[in-house]
Protein backbone atom coordinates (compact mmCIF):
# COMPACT_ATOMS: atom_id res chain seq x y z
CA UNK A 1 0.00 0.00 0.00
CA UNK A 2 1.13 3.60 -0.53
CA UNK A 3 3.08 5.31 2.23
CA UNK A 4 2.82 8.97 3.21
CA UNK A 5 5.33 11.14 5.07
CA UNK A 6 5.38 14.86 5.89
CA UNK A 7 7.58 17.15 7.95
CA UNK A 8 7.02 20.65 9.31
CA UNK A 9 9.79 22.37 11.27
CA UNK A 10 10.35 25.67 13.03
CA UNK A 11 13.63 26.32 11.19
CA UNK A 12 14.84 25.14 7.81
CA UNK A 13 16.63 21.85 8.09
CA UNK A 14 17.73 18.87 6.04
CA UNK A 15 15.22 16.02 5.77
CA UNK A 16 16.72 12.73 4.61
CA UNK A 17 14.48 9.87 3.55
CA UNK A 18 15.15 6.19 2.93
CA UNK A 19 12.24 5.27 0.66
CA UNK A 20 12.97 1.55 0.85
CA UNK A 21 12.94 1.62 4.67
CA UNK A 22 9.70 3.58 4.78
CA UNK A 23 8.00 1.24 2.33
CA UNK A 24 9.00 -1.83 4.34
CA UNK A 25 7.00 -0.64 7.36
CA UNK A 26 3.60 -1.00 5.79
CA UNK A 27 3.72 -3.46 2.92
CA UNK A 28 5.78 -5.99 1.00
CA UNK A 29 9.44 -5.21 0.49
CA UNK A 30 8.97 -4.56 -3.23
CA UNK A 31 6.18 -2.02 -2.71
CA UNK A 32 8.41 0.80 -3.99
CA UNK A 33 8.27 -0.60 -7.51
CA UNK A 34 5.56 1.75 -8.82
CA UNK A 35 7.16 5.10 -7.98
CA UNK A 36 8.22 7.56 -5.34
CA UNK A 37 8.27 11.32 -4.91
CA UNK A 38 9.08 14.13 -2.51
CA UNK A 39 8.37 17.88 -2.57
CA UNK A 40 10.60 20.24 -0.58
CA UNK A 41 9.27 23.76 0.02
CA UNK A 42 11.48 26.78 -0.41
CA UNK A 43 9.30 29.80 0.37
CA UNK A 44 6.22 29.70 -1.87
CA UNK A 45 7.86 27.38 -4.39
CA UNK A 46 8.82 23.70 -4.23
CA UNK A 47 11.60 21.46 -5.44
CA UNK A 48 9.84 18.34 -6.73
CA UNK A 49 11.62 15.02 -7.27
CA UNK A 50 9.73 11.94 -8.44
CA UNK A 51 10.18 8.83 -10.56
CA UNK A 52 7.72 6.16 -11.75
CA UNK A 53 10.15 3.39 -10.84
CA UNK A 54 11.56 1.43 -7.93
CA UNK A 55 13.29 3.63 -5.37
CA UNK A 56 15.85 0.93 -4.68
CA UNK A 57 17.22 1.22 -8.22
CA UNK A 58 17.31 5.02 -8.30
CA UNK A 59 20.52 7.04 -8.40
CA UNK A 60 18.41 10.13 -7.64
CA UNK A 61 17.16 8.56 -4.41
CA UNK A 62 20.72 7.81 -3.35
CA UNK A 63 21.65 11.43 -4.08
CA UNK A 64 18.75 12.82 -2.02
CA UNK A 65 19.58 10.57 0.93
CA UNK A 66 22.77 12.57 1.42
CA UNK A 67 22.17 15.87 -0.43
CA UNK A 68 18.51 16.75 0.13
CA UNK A 69 17.58 20.47 0.02
CA UNK A 70 17.14 22.42 3.25
CA UNK A 71 13.45 23.01 3.97
CA UNK A 72 10.90 23.66 6.70
CA UNK A 73 8.07 21.79 4.96
CA UNK A 74 8.12 18.60 2.90
CA UNK A 75 5.70 15.94 1.65
CA UNK A 76 6.68 12.49 0.42
CA UNK A 77 4.79 9.60 -1.18
CA UNK A 78 5.68 6.01 -2.06
CA UNK A 79 3.38 4.52 -4.66
CA UNK A 80 1.84 1.13 -5.06
CA UNK A 81 -0.36 1.53 -8.12
CA UNK A 82 -4.07 0.76 -7.81
CA UNK A 83 -5.69 3.25 -10.19
CA UNK A 84 -3.79 4.56 -13.18
CA UNK A 85 -0.76 2.98 -14.83
CA UNK A 86 2.85 3.29 -13.75
CA UNK A 87 3.79 6.65 -15.26
CA UNK A 88 5.34 9.94 -14.23
CA UNK A 89 1.96 11.68 -14.57
CA UNK A 90 0.52 9.30 -11.96
CA UNK A 91 3.41 9.64 -9.51
CA UNK A 92 2.80 11.65 -6.34
CA UNK A 93 3.09 14.20 -4.78
CA UNK A 94 1.10 16.36 -7.19
CA UNK A 95 1.88 20.08 -7.45
CA UNK A 96 -0.16 23.03 -8.80
CA UNK A 97 0.08 26.82 -8.62
CA UNK A 98 -2.68 28.82 -6.94
CA UNK A 99 -2.50 32.51 -5.98
CA UNK A 100 1.22 32.73 -6.72
CA UNK A 101 2.31 29.81 -4.55
CA UNK A 102 2.72 26.09 -5.06
CA UNK A 103 0.22 23.71 -3.49
CA UNK A 104 1.19 20.07 -2.89
CA UNK A 105 -1.02 17.00 -2.40
CA UNK A 106 -0.48 13.30 -1.73
CA UNK A 107 -3.16 10.66 -1.08
CA UNK A 108 -3.24 7.12 0.25
CA UNK A 109 -6.42 5.14 -0.34
CA UNK A 110 -9.01 4.31 -2.96
CA UNK A 111 -11.80 6.62 -4.18
CA UNK A 112 -14.01 4.66 -6.61
CA UNK A 113 -16.60 6.74 -8.39
CA UNK A 114 -14.96 10.09 -7.65
CA UNK A 115 -15.45 11.21 -11.25
CA UNK A 116 -19.24 10.91 -10.82
CA UNK A 117 -19.53 12.99 -7.65
CA UNK A 118 -21.07 16.39 -8.40
CA UNK A 119 -19.32 18.06 -5.46
CA UNK A 120 -15.93 16.70 -6.52
CA UNK A 121 -15.75 18.15 -10.02
CA UNK A 122 -13.31 20.72 -11.41
CA UNK A 123 -13.03 23.27 -14.20
CA UNK A 124 -9.90 25.38 -13.69
CA UNK A 125 -7.62 22.53 -12.60
CA UNK A 126 -7.40 19.33 -14.60
CA UNK A 127 -5.47 16.10 -14.01
CA UNK A 128 -2.42 15.35 -16.09
CA UNK A 129 -2.60 11.66 -15.20
CA UNK A 130 -5.37 9.14 -14.60
CA UNK A 131 -5.42 8.56 -10.85
CA UNK A 132 -8.30 9.15 -8.43
CA UNK A 133 -5.76 10.93 -6.20
CA UNK A 134 -5.00 13.65 -8.75
CA UNK A 135 -8.72 14.03 -9.46
CA UNK A 136 -9.18 14.64 -5.72
CA UNK A 137 -6.41 17.26 -5.71
CA UNK A 138 -7.97 19.15 -8.61
CA UNK A 139 -11.34 19.06 -6.83
CA UNK A 140 -9.73 20.40 -3.65
CA UNK A 141 -8.08 23.28 -5.51
CA UNK A 142 -11.42 24.09 -7.12
CA UNK A 143 -12.92 24.17 -3.62
CA UNK A 144 -10.33 26.60 -2.19
CA UNK A 145 -9.74 28.68 -5.33
CA UNK A 146 -12.05 31.57 -4.44
CA UNK A 147 -10.77 31.64 -0.86
CA UNK A 148 -7.23 32.27 -2.11
CA UNK A 149 -7.99 34.47 -5.11
CA UNK A 150 -10.16 36.87 -3.12
CA UNK A 151 -7.55 37.41 -0.40
CA UNK A 152 -4.74 39.98 -0.55
CA UNK A 153 -2.85 37.94 2.05
CA UNK A 154 -2.82 34.31 3.17
CA UNK A 155 -6.45 33.43 4.06
CA UNK A 156 -7.18 32.83 7.77
CA UNK A 157 -6.17 29.38 8.93
CA UNK A 158 -9.65 28.68 10.27
CA UNK A 159 -11.24 29.19 6.87
CA UNK A 160 -8.66 27.01 5.17
CA UNK A 161 -9.06 24.26 7.77
CA UNK A 162 -12.83 24.40 7.38
CA UNK A 163 -12.58 24.03 3.61
CA UNK A 164 -10.15 21.11 3.87
CA UNK A 165 -12.30 19.39 6.51
CA UNK A 166 -15.47 19.67 4.43
CA UNK A 167 -13.59 18.32 1.43
CA UNK A 168 -12.25 15.40 3.49
CA UNK A 169 -15.80 14.52 4.57
CA UNK A 170 -16.78 14.25 0.90
CA UNK A 171 -13.86 11.92 0.16
CA UNK A 172 -14.65 9.63 3.11
CA UNK A 173 -17.97 8.73 1.50
CA UNK A 174 -16.08 7.09 -1.35
CA UNK A 175 -13.35 5.10 0.38
CA UNK A 176 -10.06 5.34 2.28
CA UNK A 177 -8.99 8.98 2.07
CA UNK A 178 -5.79 9.67 3.98
CA UNK A 179 -4.10 12.71 2.51
CA UNK A 180 -1.48 15.41 3.01
CA UNK A 181 -2.00 18.90 1.58
CA UNK A 182 0.24 21.94 1.88
CA UNK A 183 -0.25 25.50 0.65
CA UNK A 184 3.21 26.81 1.57
CA UNK A 185 1.96 28.36 4.80
CA UNK A 186 0.43 25.34 6.53
CA UNK A 187 0.36 21.57 6.22
CA UNK A 188 -2.98 19.78 6.52
CA UNK A 189 -3.24 16.06 7.26
CA UNK A 190 -6.42 13.98 7.14
CA UNK A 191 -6.44 10.58 8.81
CA UNK A 192 -9.01 7.99 7.78
CA UNK A 193 -8.53 4.26 7.12
CA UNK A 194 -5.86 2.10 5.53
CA UNK A 195 -4.89 -1.56 5.18
CA UNK A 196 -3.52 -2.53 8.58
CA UNK A 197 -0.24 -4.47 8.25
CA UNK A 198 -1.02 -7.03 10.96
CA UNK A 199 -4.61 -7.90 10.06
CA UNK A 200 -4.98 -6.93 6.40
CA UNK A 201 -8.24 -5.15 7.26
CA UNK A 202 -9.12 -1.66 6.04
CA UNK A 203 -9.58 0.24 9.29
CA UNK A 204 -8.37 3.30 11.21
CA UNK A 205 -5.88 4.69 11.95
CA UNK A 206 -4.65 5.97 8.63
CA UNK A 207 -2.01 8.44 9.83
CA UNK A 208 0.17 9.05 12.89
CA UNK A 209 1.76 12.27 14.18
CA UNK A 210 4.85 12.88 16.33
CA UNK A 211 6.16 16.15 17.79
CA UNK A 212 9.87 16.38 18.56
CA UNK A 213 12.19 19.03 19.96
CA UNK A 214 15.97 19.21 19.69
CA UNK A 215 17.72 21.19 22.42
CA UNK A 216 21.33 20.39 21.46
CA UNK A 217 23.16 22.11 18.61
CA UNK A 218 24.47 18.84 17.16
CA UNK A 219 21.42 16.68 17.90
CA UNK A 220 19.57 14.96 15.05
CA UNK A 221 16.04 13.60 15.02
CA UNK A 222 16.26 10.00 13.85
CA UNK A 223 13.51 7.53 12.99
CA UNK A 224 13.44 4.43 10.82
CA UNK A 225 13.82 5.79 7.33
CA UNK A 226 13.89 9.47 8.31
CA UNK A 227 16.53 11.89 9.58
CA UNK A 228 16.12 15.57 10.52
CA UNK A 229 18.77 18.06 11.55
CA UNK A 230 21.05 18.59 13.30
CA UNK A 231 20.45 21.78 15.30
CA UNK A 232 18.02 23.42 17.71
CA UNK A 233 14.68 22.47 16.29
CA UNK A 234 10.98 21.80 16.76
CA UNK A 235 9.52 19.31 14.31
CA UNK A 236 6.24 17.59 13.50
CA UNK A 237 6.41 14.32 11.57
CA UNK A 238 3.32 12.71 10.03
CA UNK A 239 3.49 9.18 8.63
CA UNK A 240 1.32 6.28 7.57
CA UNK A 241 2.76 4.14 10.38
CA UNK A 242 4.92 4.99 13.43
CA UNK A 243 8.58 5.19 12.44
CA UNK A 244 10.12 4.87 15.90
CA UNK A 245 9.38 3.46 19.36
CA UNK A 246 8.25 6.87 20.61
CA UNK A 247 4.67 7.87 21.38
CA UNK A 248 3.18 8.61 17.98
CA UNK A 249 -0.43 9.74 18.21
CA UNK A 250 -2.88 8.08 15.85
CA UNK A 251 -5.18 10.54 14.13
CA UNK A 252 -8.80 9.73 14.85
CA UNK A 253 -10.93 8.55 11.95
CA UNK A 254 -11.89 11.69 10.04
CA UNK A 255 -9.57 14.01 11.99
CA UNK A 256 -7.85 16.86 10.16
CA UNK A 257 -4.88 18.68 11.70
CA UNK A 258 -3.20 21.91 10.62
CA UNK A 259 0.55 22.17 11.17
CA UNK A 260 2.79 25.22 10.85
CA UNK A 261 6.34 25.96 11.95
CA UNK A 262 6.84 22.62 13.68
CA UNK A 263 3.63 22.83 15.73
CA UNK A 264 0.17 21.32 15.44
CA UNK A 265 -1.77 24.58 15.65
CA UNK A 266 -5.34 23.44 15.06
CA UNK A 267 -7.42 20.38 14.43
CA UNK A 268 -10.93 19.38 13.54
CA UNK A 269 -12.60 16.01 14.01
CA UNK A 270 -15.50 14.49 12.13
CA UNK A 271 -17.59 14.67 15.32
CA UNK A 272 -16.95 18.37 16.03
CA UNK A 273 -17.82 21.44 14.00
CA UNK A 274 -15.27 23.75 15.62
CA UNK A 275 -11.49 23.71 15.60
CA UNK A 276 -9.36 24.29 18.67
CA UNK A 277 -5.90 25.74 19.16
CA UNK A 278 -3.42 23.02 20.00
CA UNK A 279 -0.04 23.70 21.60
CA UNK A 280 1.29 20.15 21.43
CA UNK A 281 0.58 16.77 19.91
CA UNK A 282 -2.09 15.58 22.27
Amino acid sequence: MCELLAMSSRRVTRLTISFETLASHGASTNSTRDGWGVAYYGGNDVMLFREPAAAGDSALVRFLETQSPRTALAISHIRRATRGGVALSNTQPFVRELAGRMHVFAHNGDLPGIERRRRLTFARYRPVGTTDSEHAFCALLERVHDLWQSASHVPPLGKRLSAVSQFAAELRRLGPANFLYADGDALFAHGHRRIQPLTGEIAPPGLFVLCRRCIERDQRIEARGVGVGPGYQEVVLIASVPLSDEKWRALAEGEVIAVSGGHVVSRRSSQRSTSALVHACG
